[in-house]
C-alpha cells in the first residue's frame, strides 16, 4: 500500500511516516492541502492519512476535492476536533474512517488493516491462495505449513499481489503502489524482487502462484 501523510505538525508528521515505513508502507508525506493535492495529482495512493486542519486548504476542502474529481483513494482522518458533527462531516464527504487525537500509532495500524480489509473484501488480516497464507497483522506468510523468511519490500510485494490476485500488474503498477516518490532506482527492480520471491514462494511446489504475462505484467493465480 502506497500511503500519503498529510499533517502539518513536523514531529507528528516524521513519527507517523517513519513508524508506516518501519511496517512495509510505501511512504510520502506533506504539510499543507495545496501541497497534498499536488501530490495526488502526480501520483496514486492507495491511502491518504489527512489531518482536517491545514494550512492553505484544510482537510475537509481536499477530501471534497478528491471525491468529487474521482479519487478512490481510501482516506483516514485524524483530527482534534472530537465532536460528533465533524467526524459525520467527514464521513459524508467520503473518509473511510477516522482518529482522534492523542492516538497510540497500534491503532492508527489496524485502522490501516481494517482499510485494507474493507478494500478487497476479506474479513481478516489473513489472505489466502492455495496452500499460501500471508497474515498483514504479524508479518508472516506460510506456504504448506512453512513460514517463508522475507525482506520488507518482498513481504510489501506479496501482500500486493495476494490482494489482486487474479489480476495482472504492470511493472508501472507495482512501482507507484510500493516505491515512494523519491525512488530513482533501477528499471529492472520490481523483476529483481519477482525473481526473489519465485525463489522463496513457488520453487520446489507443483502449483506455482507467480506468473508473467508476456508484455503485461505479472499475476498471482493457481498454476501448474
Amino acid at each position: 500500500m502506497r500511503i500519503l501523510v498529510v499533517e502539518d505538525e513536523a514531529a507528528l508528521n516524521r513519527v507517523l511516516t517513519k513508524h508506516l515505513k518501519k511496517h512495509g508502507y510505501s511512504v510520502d508525506a506533506c504539510f499543507d492541502g495545496d501541497s497534498a493535492r499536488e501530490h495526488l495529482q502526480a501520483d496514486a495512493y492507495d491511502l491518504v492519512v489527512l489531518d482536517i486542519i491545514l494550512p492553505g486548504m484544510n482537510g475537509f476542502e481536499l477530501l471534497k476535492w478528491m471525491r468529487s474529481g474521482g479519487s478512490e483513494a481510501s482516506v483516514l482522518m485524524l483530527t482534534a476536533l472530537d465532536s460528533t458533527e465533524d467526524k459525520v462531516k467527514g464521513l459524508d464527504l467520503g473518509a473511510d474512517d477516522y482518529l482522534t487525537k492523542p492516538f497510540a500509532l497500534e491503532e492508527l495500524l489496524a485502522r490501516i488493516r481494517l482499510i485494507t480489509r474493507k478494500r478487497t473484501g476479506n474479513k481478516s488480516n489473513v489472505f489466502t491462495i492455495g496452500d499460501l497464507s500471508v497474515d498483514t497483522e504479524k508479518h508472516t506468510a506460510v506456504r504448506a505449513g512453512r513460514e517463508i523468511i522475507l525482506s520488507a519490500k518482498e513481504f510489501s510485494m506479496l501482500v500486493y499481489m495476494i490482494t489482486n490476485q487474479g489480476r495482472v500488474l504492470s511493472r508501472e503498477q507495482f512501482l507507484s503502489h510500493l516505491w515512494d516518490f523519491d525512488y530513482e532506482g533501477a528499471s529492472n527492480m520490481v523483476d529483481v524482487y519477482i525473481r526473489h520471491l519465485r525463489k522463496k514462494v513457488d520453487e520446489g511446489h507443483a502449483v506455482k502462484l507467480i506468473h508473467t504475462v508476456r508484455g503485461r505484467g505479472y499475476v498471482m493465480r493457481e498454476e501448474r
